[in-house]
């Protein structure tokens, strides 16, 4: 009877550190992702450079170890460099200032400094090493927006008109797809398959269907996208599910948790 080396015993309990670890950096990402979407928001960016911005982030960090890096950093850098992918014009003074405030909001606003100095240095060269990991190609091959614009837009002329101006289905499927960010769905999903998966999640939480699909020969959702199966659709909305509940189990806020993220997005 064989017995097991040293070596595999070490890859064994290597295996087993590794595991236990995915959860941690799975909640890290989520934080991170919630820090940039605030900055977003806060910086008045539009919804595909925001995506973007999660896009780039998460290409990133599949391929680089998350405890590398400083994540803050990253997440900057990504936004920095999506409004560049996506032409939508924004300073980086306004981005080092608003990404700094969000993680200390106690201290004073940031001012032309040694410090400020620093963080800019850091960003510069973050976005030139961002670039060279993704390949000198950043921009992203696809975003889901689009897919759902057109969906929401052909589903409009199929569901009865009062129920479509009185349940906000556009309004949950938005958000879903904005949501979905959070994780790295984006990687390992169509844009076609997740813009059809958040219609599908905003109609099941509604109770709203299009009539006639129980009976129809081929159901709404391949109308759109013929490679696409219920069983992805349901996998993916399970995958949106498990993110929320992440999201109920972090309840502290990046505010909240300044103390612990402080020193982040410095010069390194």
């Amino acid at each position: 009877m064989a017995v097991a080396g040293p070596s595999a015993t070490s890859s064994g309990l290597q295996d087993k550190l590794t595991k236990s670890f995915i959860p941690t950096i799975k909640r890290l990402h989520f934080k991170v992702v919630q820090y940039m979407m605030e900055a977003c928001i806060k910086l008045q960016l539009d919804s595909t450079t925001s995506a973007s911005a999660c896009t780039i982030y998460h290409r990133f960090f599949s391929r680089c170890q998350a405890q590398d890096y400083d994540p803050y950093l990253i997440g900057a850098t990504a936004i920095y460099l999506a409004t560049k992918v996506e032409e939508q014009f924004c300073k980086l003074r306004d981005i080092i200032n608003v990404c700094y405030r969000i993680l200390h909001p106690n201290e004073k606003p940031l001012e032309i400094g040694k410090l400020y100095w620093d963080l800019r240095d850091s960003m510069v060269h973050c976005e030139l090493f961002l670039i060279r990991t993704l390949g000198f190609n950043p921009r992203a091959s696809d975003l889901p927006h689009k897919y759902l614009v057109h969906y929401l837009k052909s589903l409009q002329s199929w569901i009865d008109r009062d129920t479509w101006n009185t349940v906000p289905l556009c309004d949950l499927a938005w958000g879903f797809l904005r949501d979905s960010y959070h994780v790295d769905l984006c990687l390992r999903t169509k844009p076609q398959h997740l813009a059809i998966a958040c219609i599908y999640f905003s109609m099941e939480v509604y109770c709203v269907q299009v009539p006639y699909n129980d009976v129809a020969k081929i159901p709404w959702w391949k109308v759109f996208c013929e490679d696409i199966k219920l069983v992805r659709i349901e996998a993916i909305i399970s995958e949106l599910i498990d993110m929320y509940d992440m999201e109920t189990k972090f309840k502290p806020s990046i505010a909240a948790s300044n103390s612990r993220t402080k020193g982040k997005l410095t010069s390194s």
